[in-house]
């Protein structure tokens, strides 16, 4: 993959850059440096090299044990054309093998469909261009060519990927939009976590409320990430004390009303410019059925409106 530098990480050792930037652990960042498979301008790195910003790294990390194999695995495209494909992905599906995961993922049952996922190969993600958390559903972009994979991801480091969310988030906004600015990275206590930290990446959510419910247990929100840090909106969330409803490791204790057995958290619109410069598109994925339900369930908000 082709990591690119940026500002926040100028002077940072290369192990602790492509940890960050790859998401994975500093000592499987340190394992593909020390295999030769971590490159600055063809030169290998060593880890205690320092980056600068803007510097372009080429990087190979393995995330699965074993190859991994094609195999029938269901999602739906919500768009499809002869250099992308837009996924619309059901919740519990995994995006990406990792440690004790080689099977059932979204890149098992791209294999299966695409020519162009094997071609591209675990150096390109198999072509996917962006995360969403296992049990987040909706939307995201997978490319069919090399070209379309770069110039896709040279976007979304660029910020010029809209992602909009649509997340049911716990208690009453007294504002009706808002932003969340703060730097997300791993939590010191438990590395399986992201928290709120100084020393994390920069971050900023936007949102927007749409519905309210008397009760006040619950709203309704719009989001959309301007950055796209590891479980962002949920951290987010977290730290102004309205997490999202269903999620089980930021989320809300004890019982409350319209919680789906997941986290209501559904990608509901891509606005991205076409990497053949076509012009722009845009994708958007209705609330799937459980989503709804949970909606329903909660009855009609005394304010504002909601799909479905």
């Amino acid at each position: 993959m082709r990591l690119v530098v940026p500002d926040d990480l100028d002077g940072a050792r290369c192990d602790r850059a492509i940890a960050i930037l790859s998401e994975v652990s500093r000592s499987a960042a340190r394992k593909a440096i020390d295999a030769g498979d971590a490159t600055r301008d063809g030169q290998r790195l060593r880890p205690s090299n320092a980056v600068a910003a803007g510097d372009v790294l080429e990087v190979t990390i393995s995330t699965a044990a074993v190859p991994i194999e094609a195999e029938e695995v269901a999602f739906s495209v919500a768009y499809e054309d002869d250099d992308l494909v837009v996924i619309d992905k059901p919740a519990g599906l995994v995006v990406h093998p990792g440690a004790g995961t080689s099977s059932g993922t979204l890149a098992n049952g791209l294999l299966a469909r695409y020519d162009s996922a094997a071609e591209l190969g675990e150096e390109r993600r198999w072509g996917i261009v962006h995360r969403l958390d296992r049990d987040t559903s909706g939307l995201l972009i997978v490319a069919k060519t090399a070209e379309a994979f770069d110039a896709l991801q040279d976007d979304l480091r660029a910020r010029e990927v809209k992602r909009r969310y649509l997340a049911l988030a716990s208690g009453r906004f007294d504002s009706a939009t808002g932003t969340i600015e703060a730097p997300v990275g791993r939590d010191p206590a438990n590395r399986t976590r992201m928290a709120v930290i100084a020393t994390g990446r920069p971050a900023r959510t936007h949102y927007r409320r749409l519905a309210t419910w008397e009760d006040g247990d619950a709203t309704l929100l719009s989001v959309e990430l301007e950055t796209g840090r590891t479980h962002q909106i949920r951290v987010h969330l977290q730290a102004i004390d309205h997490p999202v409803v269903g999620d089980p490791v930021y989320g809300p204790k004890g019982t409350v009303a319209g919680d789906p057995g997941r986290t209501w958290l559904h990608a509901t619109e891509l606005v991205f410019d076409h990497p053949s410069e076509s012009g722009e598109v845009t994708v958007t994925a209705p609330l799937p059925e459980d989503l709804v339900a949970s909606l329903q369930q909660i009855g009609p908000p005394s304010s504002g409106t909601f799909p479905g």
